[in-house]
């Protein structure tokens, strides 16, 4: 029995990619470059929607559901106001605008859930929606990191968005926090 428990944690370990000791995850900061695709109007305005989109995941590691009803209150707002219009390809442009309209009406359906789990399939697609949003406008201000769990949603794995390299998985705070690893990084920056 002993050795059969050893070996379930054995797995769990190497499936979440533990981190080595001395490894420091350090968050990168915006990124501070003179040229950008898109004004600094727009570029604040996307900003506040990633922050928004950043405190959504930290409530769900906090397990907090009013947090995470406020926090997807908030998202939406930002979204809202992020200015489309100043995209210069309207094929862009209107892409951008259906990835808004979903985002909004996912953090809907999001606050509909009463239960944290279907909170966080809402959620899961979310960051799916967002990841496109980031690619398809090229926002260029920051570096994003696209993380991932292959044990979260019942070993079917899911992803989320992170302003830092540190893993702080959404999906399971409480069994597996620093479970995932970095995927990506959605890092479009102009020289």
């Amino acid at each position: 029995m002993k050795y059969l428990v050893s070996v379930s944690i054995a797995i769990i370990l190497i499936a979440c990619g533990e981190q080595k000791q001395g490894d420091e995850n350090q968050a990168v900061p915006v990124i501070a470059s003179n040229s950008s695709n898109h004004s600094d109007t727009f570029n604040t305005a996307f900003s506040a929607s990633l922050t928004a989109y950043y405190a959504l995941k930290d409530a769900f590691i906090e397990e907090n559901i009013s947090k995470v009803d406020t926090a997807a209150e908030r998202f939406a707002k930002t979204l809202s106001v992020i200015p489309l219009n100043e995209i210069s390809a309207d094929s862009i442009k209107s892409e951008a605008g259906v990835l808004t309209e979903s985002l909004q009406a996912e953090l809907i359906g999001l606050k509909g859930e009463t239960l944290l789990e279907e909170k966080r399939k809402a959620f899961q697609l979310l960051t799916e929606q967002m990841t496109t949003l980031i690619k398809k406008v090229q926002f260029d201000r920051e570096v994003i990191y696209y993380q991932y769990c292959p044990m979260a949603m019942d070993n079917n794995g899911a992803a989320w968005l992170s302003a830092s390299s540190e893993i702080k998985n959404p999906y399971l705070p409480t069994s597996m926090l620093e479970c995932g690893e970095v995927k990506d990084t959605l890092n479009v920056v102009r020289k």
